[in-house]
């Protein structure tokens, strides 16, 4: 009786034990791709939908081999196979990222081939565990019920603590690669005890295939971790901007797979891309003489571009950024040349600071706030023009950027239709009338003060000129009419921009 109590602890401890590794994977799944795809609800739909087929598929050849008497052995060999197979995920990595690379196919189909190829063997062979281990479990202990609720909860306790030791700790602190490869070895120490009758043989296997693993993964370099720092929300890079800057040394600051700001190491005022010069010159048109002594809320810090430009340039105004993440803004002060001392920096979500700034009132709000190639849902919603409003002084001025298709841009318009039922003047800007791109950087202006020309052409910095393209883009594809207003009890973002995702757009 007592040897039977043993071995049913041992069992649960083992599906326990895989259970969790699995969601640590699954995790990690999702931040290994995001250099190559980047985060978004398609991505993470991937991530769940290939991790769960795998699983279920996993479920189900475990329960057909433990009616063939799978044992022991059987358990050992399955877990041993996907510490080897999880070992191989960054090996594979070096070869698949080039190849979907060089395909440009759309961000939907690269994420799900990401995820297929990595991480689909591994996940089904750890659902092959439980069902074998619990029908083991039911040979020890008559209580048949008893004993596959335990090991359902189980399974279930261990994938909560998996999921949150890797969301809230493991990946901050110790890095996608090293976690994959922990998971690889926890995998394979676990095995051994059910291969004791072939332990010696097992454990040259062990070192043979984990040896070539390993050298043919450095040899491609697939232990160098793609990130400068991996917080709890990005892989965050810096690169050299250089040749996108029209002289002297600049640095860019990349998050997962985009570039978020542009900074000049020697000329802070120099607003690299256009669409950030033109919400500064909007700003400048706006308040006119009032601007050196202006309020300003930025919605985003990123790579601190715009504010950094307006400290240079504005010594007497007031700037407060929100930016959510701490290590971002670490990376700006100590690499992008940033000086964050004379800025009121807010590390929380920006929607929730603005909100807390219930006795501010400003005279400009700056949205630069992206997740992947979309602004967050929340920053689109009428609730939050309300917000925006409410924190604006009488002759405020709202900007914002938005990437959408220049075909038929619906989240473009619905966000118009939106800030135009609490604002007066809404307009959409932009540097080119072209159709043909594929993806195009606008700039939305909204006041309830004075109407904004149908041009503009740049009062200091690099000659540009923008165009109020507004009734362009509400005349062309779908009706305003038709496309709904977003609020917070509906906002279709994914819906509205499944173009940029599944098409070429996305890339």
């Amino acid at each position: 009786m007592t040897q039977n109590r043993t071995q049913l602890a041992w069992y649960a401890t083992v599906v326990f034990i895989s259970s969790a590794l699995l969601m640590i994977l699954e995790i990690v799944a999702g931040r290994i791709i995001a250099p190559y795809v980047g985060v978004s609800l398609y991505t993470w739909s991937s991530v769940i939908g290939v991790v769960l087929g795998g699983l279920s598929l996993g479920n189900w050849l475990g329960g057909r081999w433990a009616d063939s008497g799978a044992a022991e052995k059987e358990v050992g060999f399955v877990l041993f196979a996907a510490g080897v197979s999880s070992l191989a995920i960054l090996l594979l990595l070096t070869w698949l990222a080039p190849l979907l690379q060089g395909l440009r196919i759309n961000l939907l189909t690269a994420s799900f081939m990401y995820v297929l190829v990595l991480f689909f063997i591994p996940s089904m062979l750890l659902g092959i565990v439980t069902p074998i281990l619990t029908t083991m479990a039911i040979h020890l202990d008559e209580r048949a019920g008893h004993v596959v609720g335990r090991m359902n909860a189980l399974a279930a306790s261990g994938s909560i603590v998996g999921t949150f030791l890797a969301g809230y700790w493991l990946i901050q602190y110790f890095g996608t690669r090293a976690i994959i490869i922990s998971t690889a070895i926890a995998l394979l120490i676990l095995s051994l005890p059910f291969l004791r009758q072939t332990l010696v043989k097992s454990l040259l296997g062990l070192f043979l295939i984990s040896g070539i693993l390993i050298t043919l993964t450095s040899l491609r370099d697939g232990f160098a971790e793609p990130c400068d720092d991996e917080s709890a929300y990005f892989c965050i890079r810096v690169i050299n901007a250089r040749d996108m800057s029209p002289y002297g040394e600049a640095r860019g600051l990349v998050l997962d797979h985009l570039i978020h700001g542009i900074n000049h190491a020697r000329d802070p005022e120099l607003l690299v891309s256009p669409y950030v010069h033109l919400m500064d010159e909007l700003i400048r048109f706006q308040l006119g003489n009032k601007v050196d002594t202006g309020n300003y809320f930025f919605s985003g810090g990123g790579a601190y571009t715009h504010p950094r430009a307006m400290r240079a340039s504005l010594p007497n105004a007031t700037i407060t950024v929100a930016e959510l993440d701490e290590a971002v803004t670490e990376t700006a002060v100590q690499r992008m040349y940033v000086d964050v001392s004379n800025m009121n920096i807010l590390h929380t979500d920006a929607r929730i600071a603005l909100q807390r700034q219930d006795e501010q009132q400003f005279d400009a709000i700056i949205g630069d706030v992206f997740h992947d190639v979309v602004i967050p849902y929340h920053f689109l919603t009428r609730e939050y023009a309300q917000l925006v409003a409410s924190r604006l002084n009488e002759k405020g001025i709202y900007v914002l950027n938005l990437v959408d298709i220049p075909r038929d841009p619906v989240l473009l318009k619905s966000l118009y239709k939106t800030l135009a039922s609490v604002f007066k003047h809404v307009d959409i800007w932009s540097d080119d009338i072209n159709k043909e791109y594929l993806r195009q950087t606008y700039v939305i202006s909204a006041n309830n003060s004075q109407a904004m020309p149908m041009e503009h052409q740049a009062a200091y910095g690099p000659k540009r000129y923008w165009i109020n393209m507004t009734q362009q883009v509400l005349a062309q594809g779908q009706s305003i009419a038709s496309i709904p207003m977003m609020t917070d009890d509906f906002a279709p973002v994914e819906r509205m921009t499944r173009d940029l995702v599944f098409g070429e757009h996305g890339l």
